[in-house]
């Protein structure tokens, strides 16, 4: 009971992400937490684990069970769009791979190539293991930056738990008079492996990797022996099939087996991790006017949400089209989309998008209201999730209208 409560007390020391991980993430072994490949994809499409469990309750794993997971996991070359889904309970994901994968969900393509360069630190155009392992560091790094003060014992318990080992407090990095914190995981690494070039933050990989146990990641990357290297063809279509995966299970959620998801669950799906307080308003503005429903089709909803991963780029274009200021029309934003990220939106799904942000209804969209909007949804999974009253058709819609009265 008293180590139960301990561990408890962790979450208090622990940032949101890492409050996060902790209630997801089901497995133990030797005091460190892992997430399965279906804890995964709870974590970024669930609000809670759909099983009942808690951070200090996950099952402990011996190391004949955790070799034996590992030996089901194929090589990169046989990846696909279902990889995680198809392992499901077999693989082991790390705290800093959670991180990892969860900058890779909001980036865009033209990222993936940043991506690699950055963890190529000899610049040979392969990533090896050691260099793959510089991402430990890094991420422990920054959040070294952002431990909450108090009780030494249960930070160092909290490490030990997120990262497998015992952390030393001072730098590794050589950046000796710099108190700034970067913004998000995706810039502290475009920041911080660019100063692995001339830091001993490379040679702090071999020691990591010595006291780290192989997960998922690094043999579905490197192969069992840990030998092999990865090129940016096969590392390229791993992060697209990842964003692929995570967008067909949020799609089938709502699809039912259908081709398509009503207009309604598409606004359900944008609106359920912002900031938007009063979602309904949204929603019965869209059942208004999209009198007569045709459905969002997969190809539709997946070129939706790579134009989001591009939301950057189009804030850009949008601003040199002076339209920053004012309300836009669906031919100016249909454009601008196209212009600033190659991704061509159908008029139907323009007009949905339009019919849901539209909330005076003059066929115009509030620029900065939609891109605040859009920036909370990227950081899914870390906002509250707010249920959304639904209808299963807009027909049921015009029904309860008609009782109503």
């Amino acid at each position: 009971t008293e180590n139960r409560s301990d561990l408890e007390d962790l979450h208090l020391y622990a940032t949101p992400r890492e409050q996060r991980f902790r209630r997801f993430a089901s497995l133990e072994f030797e005091g460190q937490l892992y997430m399965t490949p279906y804890d995964f994809i709870q974590a970024v499409t669930s609000d809670e684990p759909k099983r009942k469990q808690e951070f200090y309750n996950a099952k402990t794993a011996r190391e004949n069970e955790l070799n034996q997971i590992l030996m089901e996991t194929p090589p990169v070359w046989k990846g696909s769009s279902k990889l995680f889904r198809n392992l499901n309970e077999k693989g082991v994901i790390s705290y800093t791979e959670y991180l990892f994968l969860l900058c890779i969900l909001t980036k865009p393509h033209a990222g993936f190539r940043i991506a690699f360069n950055m963890f190529d630190t000899d610049g040979n155009e392969m990533v090896d293991k050691k260099e793959f392992l510089v991402l430990q560091e890094i991420f422990r790094k920054k959040n070294e930056k952002r431990e909450k003060r108090g009780d030494e014992e249960k930070r160092a318990m909290l490490r030990l738990q997120l990262y497998g080992y015992h952390t030393p407090t001072n730098s590794v990095l050589k950046t000796e008079g710099e108190d700034l914190v970067p913004r998000s995981y995706w810039d502290t690494l475009r920041r911080s492996t660019s100063q692995a070039l001339f830091s001993d933050l490379a040679e702090r990989a071999d020691d990591i990797s010595s006291s780290l146990s192989d997960t998922t990641l690094l043999v579905h990357f490197f192969g069992k022996k840990g030998k092999a290297e990865l090129n940016f063809e096969d590392f390229y279509r791993f992060m697209d099939n990842l964003q692929t995966e995570v967008l067909e299970i949020e799609f089938l959620s709502y699809s039912n087996g259908m081709n398509t998801i009503s207009e309604e669950d598409f606004a359900h799906i944008l609106l359920r991790y912002t900031n938007v307080e009063n979602t309904s308003s949204y929603l019965e503005n869209m059942r208004c006017s999209i009198p007569e429903e045709k459905g969002i089709t997969f190809e539709e909803f997946r070129s939706f949400f790579q134009f989001l991963n591009n939301l950057e780029d189009f804030a850009i274009a949008m601003q040199m089209y002076n339209f920053a200021s004012r309300s836009i029309g669906q031919d100016e934003f249909k454009r601008a989309v196209y212009v600033a990220t190659g991704v061509k939106l159908s008029p139907h799904l323009v007009n949905t998008v339009f019919k849901i942000f539209d909330v005076d209804r003059d066929d115009q969209l509030s620029y900065k209201e939609f891109i605040g909007i859009m920036k909370d949804r990227l950081n899914r999974g870390f906002r509250g999730y707010k249920p959304i009253q639904r209808y299963t058709t807009f027909k049921s819609c015009v029904r309860k209208e008609l009782y109503s009265r």
